[in-house]
């Protein structure tokens, strides 16, 4: 197995970027985007695909009808309406994100049509009520300059956001309709040569490019990268889809470079091979009654639920299933992809068995039915009689075109970094024009506008930062680059509180508190603002605002009053204060004779235990040194 390097395989990558709008209401209807668990409306859809204008379907819209999926849609009517659920026309488009992506468009130096046509993108995985995506092509051309290099922009898109997944259980597939036409910007830039640094490096840039407006929405899920990955004598170009996070990204790219050139490698030893690629109709053979005996615990539930199974022969292909130029890297891993995505469990290959309770003589049976020699391998399927034919001819062009190398295809971006078979790539067909929303005539007075609106640059909003709240660089760009940017200057706007405090806050404890599991999303603002100003007051303690934010996202408080009544939390008036310490000084005499001033230390956690969440730490801090030196003085 050969050691992968990511600077000979000629890596090339193209981003698109897309990032959600933070207006005031949907691309075209007045519904406020707010998420929410609650749904009072529920209905279910079967959607298929239809031929587009030029008489064809789109490849990937005849994989997802494969599916047969039925789909359950919830809407709420506050984020929601007949638009949403397609009983409905769409409104006139939003003003407010019309302007805004003007405004983006010219940041980035792209030139505004004139004219611009709302288009319909068929999209039938259910993401759509309607079957398809309301988009606009905005502009073309333009760039966007990262660390000297100027990266150019293919093209700015205005369109709406898909519906939000909830689940698929079995064949039916479950989306909520809140996230649905929440206006979003596409932006497709120019494919450049480098390593996932230089890629996330870009990503980065063009966040930060869109968060100068202060107009889109943060937080996960608010941004998404497309990326669009091909290497030297690859072949096709794979787009990986629902990258959510830049360090994700730079996972992603570097994991779908080294499949892609594994299968380069996979590509070449078969074209060595007397390895044609053809598949025909008298290599595949119906073995379902031949396995009823097989001992397997996965076949033994295929056939109790009425499954078929079937065996494919590949000719001259035996251990090509199995070879792996790199870690990870094979056929048969791509082919047991393939098949998940018809919503079967997966295939056996040759280079495998036995293995899975699949014994020698099954084997036997497989190789006589199929007629095969030493230098042959096979497939064994199993899946509903509706899905395996789908199945089966997917099959049949993954391994015949295994000798190109990459397929051209989606892939969809896991946690860990890898990719997984999403789809085939969508064609031409599934792009037609839009019949329910005129074209738009932009206007010059527009165009001058979005130039006056340009954002500062990054390094202009930071300089700024840090003069007007006295911040250091580091906490300025912490506090820019986080989802509370509004928040913060909110709080420090409504309260005296150090600005140094609230950033370490938003930035620091409430990140700390995610990654121990718990859910920011609980968190309000309302209940952050709430906070700061209880603080202020010297209603609570600096230490309480952990207390009483770790309750809310731990789901047990909606509220601050609720999260302090079920932490018992109060303060502690300077009289009782006082005493309090007064009385760990005497208690520690021993210990304060030994290490002086030094006590502070182990006094300060023995005052905590009592005082936390009671007392700000820095009183109790001042009044412990305060004591010492008293204790030490009459000593």
């Amino acid at each position: 197995m050969a050691e992968f390097a990511i600077k000979d395989v000629g890596l090339k990558v193209g981003l698109e970027i897309h990032q959600q709008l933070d207006t005031n209401k949907k691309l075209f209807c007045n519904c406020v985007p707010i998420e929410s668990d609650e749904y009072t409306i529920t209905f279910q859809r079967k959607l298929r695909a239809v031929k587009s204008e030029l008489g064809k379907y789109d490849p990937a819209a005849l994989f997802e009808k494969s599916k047969s999926k039925i789909i359950a849609y919830y809407a709420n009517p506050q984020s929601s309406c007949l638009v949403e659920q397609d009983e409905e026309p769409p409104h006139c488009l939003d003003n407010d994100a019309k302007e805004l992506v003007f405004v983006i468009a010219t940041s980035l130096n792209s030139k505004i049509f004139s004219e611009i046509y709302p288009m319909r993108k068929t999209v039938i995985d259910g993401s759509n009520t309607t079957g398809f995506q309301r988009t606009m092509l905005i502009s073309q051309g333009g760039h966007i300059e990262v660390e000297g290099e100027k990266v150019g922009v293919q093209s700015i898109c205005l369109e709406e956001d898909a519906a939000k997944l909830l689940g698929d259980k079995e064949n039916i597939r479950k989306y909520s309709l809140d996230r649905l036409g929440i206006p979003l910007v596409e932006i497709a830039l120019d494919p450049v040569d480098g390593n996932p640094q230089k890629i996330k490096k870009i990503a980065f840039s063009l966040g930060r490019l869109l968060r100068s407006t202060k107009k889109v929405t943060r937080g996960i899920g608010s941004i998404r990268q497309d990326v669009n990955v091909s290497v030297r004598d690859g072949g096709g170009v794979v787009e990986v889809k629902g990258v959510q996070q830049l360090d994700q990204l730079e996972k992603v790219v570097e994991f779908e470079a080294k499949r892609q050139h594994g299968l380069v490698k996979i590509g070449e030893k078969l074209m060595k091979l007397d390895f044609d690629g053809i598949i025909g109709s008298d290599d595949i053979f119906d073995i379902t009654e031949n396995w009823k005996d097989c001992n397997s615990k996965i076949i033994k539930k295929a056939l109790k639920d009425k499954s078929v199974i079937k065996a494919i022969k590949i000719k001259n292909f035996s251990g090509m299933f199995s070879y792996s130029p790199y870690e990870g890297v094979r056929l048969g891993k791509e082919i047991g992809q393939l098949v998940k995505f018809y919503g079967i469990g997966g295939v056996f290959h040759s280079d495998e068995l036995p293995n899975y309770g699949i014994e020698d003589n099954d084997i036997e049976i497989v190789k006589n039915i199929l007629k095969t020699s030493d230098k042959d391998g096979f497939l064994v399927i199993a899946a509903p009689a509706s899905k395996i034919q789908f199945a089966i001819d997917s099959i049949r062009d993954r391994i015949s075109g295994a000798r190109i190398g990459v397929p051209t295809e989606t892939r969809l971006a896991t946690q860990t970094g890898e990719t997984v078979f999403l789809r085939p790539r969508p064609g031409a067909s599934r792009m037609y024009p839009e019949t329910d929303v005129p074209p738009i005539l932009v206007t010059d007075e527009e165009i001058a506008m979005a130039k006056k609106n340009i954002p500062k640059s990054w390094d202009e909003s930071i300089s700024e930062l840090e003069q007007k709240y006295e911040l250091n660089k580091q906490l300025s760009e912490q506090i820019f680059d986080s989802r509370y940017l509004e928040l913060f200057e909110e709080i420090t706007k409504k309260t005296k509180i150090n600005p140094t405090f609230v950033v370490s806050v938003l930035c620091s404890l409430i990140t700390n508190l995610e990654r121990d599991g718990l859910n920011s999303k609980l968190l309000k603002k309302t209940e952050i603002t709430k906070s700061f100003q209880l603080l202020e007051d010297e209603k609570i303690a600096k230490e309480s605002i952990e207390i009483i934010f770790k309750n809310i996202m731990a789901g047990k408080a909606e509220t601050v009053e609720d999260a302090m009544k079920n932490t018992k939390i109060e303060t502690v008036n300077d009289l009782d204060l006082e005493r309090i310490i007064e009385g760990i000084v005497e208690t520690n005499n021993e210990m304060i004779k030994n290490q002086k001033e030094r006590a502070v230390g182990p006094l300060m956690g023995i005052a905590m235990k009592e005082l936390r969440g009671k007392a700000s730490g820095e009183k109790v801090n001042s009044l412990l040194l305060k004591g010492i030196k008293k204790k030490l003085e009459i000593a």
